[in-house]
């Protein structure tokens, strides 16, 4: 099968005219995500859409498999988070997302009042609203450090997940200074170009280190993908596993990863392997557990956990500083340290 932009296009609205049609409490649809610019990594894309409800919908997120290497991403939000649409200019996620996405059906006028008070006067891009979104980003990255600097003992994928959970949100606190989030397949591929834009070249280096990858190979990360799939379609049946861990994704994610390994930067692959093996690993034990753990200390993240959380600690600092000085050579108030 030939599966093409054009083509996953078509997919998209033929889905939501259904999906609208059969359900009256959707309000609007639109796409989102890698589909409007350049969505194949590996061969593989995923088609995000979002539906827009008028009252607040029972699941907010589903996946429908089209073919092993595509399928659609539905997200499903309530009309009342878009009741204050100006404040949705310092939403880092929300903000981007309602900004530039490709309206596919709307039952009423609420796309476009929504995105005109979302780019009134210009002020989106505008070092204010930037930094309030970059910020956010990073009290959300400094939130699960200090559950983590209060953690004593030997860490498990739930102490992982959290610390990969703080890393993303600083990494995205970095990115938002020159445009939108970056997604999971793409993070440390995309993030050199983004901090090069926000002239902090010197932090990929950092969160490199702070993952573990100054530390394996490309060879090293791929001799692990047999007990990663392993785990990832056992984990996929599991009821209560995070809702990324679905069959329908196993493709999206191990021929990304593949296509990361042989790409220009191997190395960029360990984000979404490690982030979706902790995944899975949460809702496994035995072996599963045990060759993940090995993978985690190749990577320096159990036997030195403290010293990592540490260093993640220093780089959550020097974000707040950069922010600082940011805000200065524009004439904003810096935010008050934490003191931590």
């Amino acid at each position: 099968m030939r599966v093409t932009r054009e083509s996953l296009l078509r997919i998209a609205k033929e889905t939501v005219q259904e999906r609208a049609y059969n359900d009256p409490d959707i309000l609007a649809a639109y796409l989102t995500g890698s589909l409007r610019a350049e969505p194949m990594l590996g061969g593989t894309a995923d088609i995000d859409l979002v539906f827009v409800h008028k009252t607040a919908p029972a699941t907010g997120r589903e996946f429908v498999k089209l073919t092993p290497d595509f399928h659609i991403d539905i997200s499903r939000r309530a009309k009342d988070e878009f009741k204050n649409p100006r404040e949705l200019r310092g939403n880092p996620w929300l903000g981007y997302e309602m900004y530039d996405p490709i309206l596919l059906y709307e039952r009423e006028k609420f796309f476009d009042f929504v995105q005109a008070s979302l780019r009134a006067g210009f002020e989106f891009e505008q070092a204010p609203l930037m930094l309030q979104r970059c910020r956010t980003l990073l009290a959300h990255g400094r939130g699960n450090w200090m559950d983590l600097s209060e953690f004593e003992g030997a860490p498990g994928p739930k102490e992982i997940r959290k610390y990969m959970k703080s890393l993303f949100h600083a990494v995205n606190a970095i990115a938002e200074l020159s445009g939108p989030p970056i997604w999971e397949r793409r993070l440390l591929l995309d993030l050199p170009a983004r901090a090069e834009a926000a002239q902090k070249p010197g932090m990929v280096a950092a969160v490199y280190g702070l993952i573990g990858a100054n530390r394996v190979d490309a060879e090293q990360v791929r001799g692990w993908l047999s007990d990663w799939k392993s785990a990832y379609i056992l984990a996929a049946d599991i009821p209560g596993v995070d809702a990324r861990i679905h069959p329908a994704r196993l493709n999206y994610y191990e021929k990304g990863i593949k296509a990361l390994l042989d790409g220009e930067t191997p190395l960029s692959a360990l984000w979404p392997l490690l982030h979706t093996w902790t995944f899975s690993t949460q809702a496994l034990s035995g072996d599963h557990l045990a060759f993940w753990q090995d993978a985690c200390k190749s990577l320096g993240l159990l036997d030195e956990f403290q010293e990592r959380v540490s260093g993640l600690d220093h780089f959550l600092d020097e974000l707040e500083i950069a922010f600082d000085e940011l805000a200065a050579a524009n004439g904003l108030e810096s935010e008050p340290s934490t003191g931590l």
